[in-house]
């Protein structure tokens, strides 16, 4: 079902406001994170393969702990494996990001504190 003419325009506007207001959670979410590097594939493949044989082993061994570990060992391993590469991110703040975040939620109170006094009246 396609959108109207005046939820197309309102759309619009959020993602203006969006861009506009908070430029680094855009950043953020809209960039990619990277491709997981080789090294994290073939070592979450090494978990992988190392949890499916402790799995095994648990079997033979009738061990249900030792299933159970395999288990959390191999998908580790495979989270491991499709994980990207993070990010180095700065570790001090900066001023500027402590403003714009309490200014977003200062409209966000005014916004509300607008809707509950129109329904009131």
């Amino acid at each position: 079902m396609p959108l109207s003419e005046h939820e197309q325009r309102l759309l619009e506007e959020m993602e203006r406001s969006l861009y506009h207001n908070d430029a680094d959670f855009v950043a953020t979410v809209g960039s990619h994170r990277g491709r997981p590097t080789y090294r994290t594939v073939v070592l979450g493949i090494l978990g992988a393969i190392v949890g499916v044989a402790v799995i095994v082993a648990g079997v033979v061994l009738q061990l249900p702990i030792l299933g159970v570990a395999g288990f959390i060992v191999m998908f580790a391993g495979v989270l491991f494996a499709i994980s990207s590469p993070k990010r180095h991110i700065d570790a001090v703040p900066r001023e500027s990001d402590n403003h714009s975040k309490a200014s977003f939620m200062d409209r966000m109170n005014e916004r509300w504190d607008k809707r509950q006094d129109g329904h009131e009246e």
